[in-house]
């Protein structure tokens, strides 16, 4: 009996600007070809939820990337949880009491939990009026006076080049919604 997951991907990078343009409903069909079910794109900025037989993320991320490049002619860095990882690191948020605004609240997801032993140097840091915690598979940062201009946000691109992706609470609740649908 072959064992169905529900999968997130993140797309790094995608549809900011001219660069990087992946119309949704080529993503869609994209993952489709691959062989993945219920396939949705949330936004416009590479999120898609999808159904397929258990593999490691690491590899469906792999073939998505190799697909993107090969079908689409856009190079992007692409992050694949399960749906139950990413409901962890979203119950794993210490954040949620200290954020007043979920578009200020932001989840970043390196592309393997093993690089988050990157973080420890900045959760050494007093961050005010910014915060910064850390959890198994995922970061979380609090930029209460916006994305754009937060240090944390600075410092965590820096620690991490292009091996992470960053969302903010708006969009994981949405994932998370989108997910918990596609698993029936």
């Amino acid at each position: 009996m072959v064992t169905h997951v529900t999968y997130v991907g993140l797309l790094r990078g995608v549809n900011i600007g001219r660069s990087k343009r992946i119309a949704m409903a080529d993503l869609r069909a994209l993952v489709e070809q691959l062989g993945y079910h219920n396939v949705r794109t949330l936004l416009n900025s590479g999120n898609v939820v999808f159904t397929g037989s258990t593999a490691p993320p690491s590899r469906i991320a792999g073939t998505i990337e190799a697909a993107l490049i090969s079908r689409l002619g856009v190079a992007a860095k692409v992050f694949v949880l399960t749906a139950s990882e990413l409901a962890a690191a979203a119950a794993a948020n210490p954040l949620l009491g200290a954020a007043t605004n979920p578009s200020r609240l932001v989840l970043a997801v390196p592309s393997s939990p093993k690089d988050m032993v990157r973080m420890r140097p900045l959760l050494e840091k007093d961050w005010t009026p910014e915060a910064l915690a850390a959890g198994p598979r995922a970061a979380y940062f609090w930029c209460p006076g916006g994305f754009i201009d937060s240090p944390v946000a600075e410092a965590v691109r820096r620690t991490f080049g292009d091996a992470v992706t960053m969302r903010n609470w708006a969009t994981v609740g949405k994932l998370l919604t989108r997910s918990a649908k596609a698993r029936g």
